[in-house]
């Protein structure tokens, strides 16, 4: 029941994403993903992997893949990032978000400051900063995610690995339908 309310809420909210991203696409601004795998596999992949409250979904390129990011809060308190292959449907990138650089798993790995990430960051995407998270990856890693709105509207996501002050990856977000919990 709660699994086919957020499909309803989703597909509802997605076919306005759509048609902007439509709307970009024609007008040249944007280049719309085309994917392989229908979000409803992703979607069930992601909770698979963590079960919980799906309270974002963003499609993005990542490394020239569609790629979907579902951020799940969970009943004790944790959020997720869980991304999915717009192409294979399979999980490929799972962080848990923590809600700031003062958290004791983050903060035991940062070397690099917030500003001096967010500086690297923008030095790459000349923008706003409109989002950052907070991440702790698969292996332990922390890392501070930036997203980027452009002069000329598009959004980069950009993480920089909080040990190295390095990028570690970087996306343009096509599209997001909800907050995540750093973000309301």
């Amino acid at each position: 029941m709660v699994r086919t309310a957020l499909l309803v809420l989703f597909a509802g909210n997605l076919v306005v994403a759509v048609s902007a991203g439509a709307a970009q696409t024609l007008s040249g601004d944007t280049h719309f993903p085309k994917t392989k795998v229908v979000l409803e596999k992703c979607l069930a992949a992601a909770v698979k992997a963590h079960s919980g409250e799906v309270v974002k979904l963003e499609l993005k390129f990542e490394k020239g893949v569609p790629t979907y990011e579902f951020d799940i809060e969970s009943g004790d308190g944790r959020a997720w990032d869980i991304e999915c292959s717009g192409l294979t449907g399979k999980v490929t990138e799972i962080e848990e978000e923590v809600a700031s650089s003062s958290d004791a798993k983050f903060a035991a790995k940062a070397k690099v400051t917030e500003e001096q990430a967010r500086e690297t960051a923008l030095a790459r995407h000349p923008g706003t900063v409109i989002a950052v998270e907070y991440e702790i990856e698969e292996d332990g890693a922390a890392s501070y995610e930036f997203d980027i709105q452009t002069a000329g509207g598009r959004e980069f996501k950009v993480e920089i690995d909080a040990t190295s002050g390095k990028i570690a990856e970087e996306s343009e977000e096509i599209y997001q339908i909800g907050k995540g919990p750093n973000e309301r």
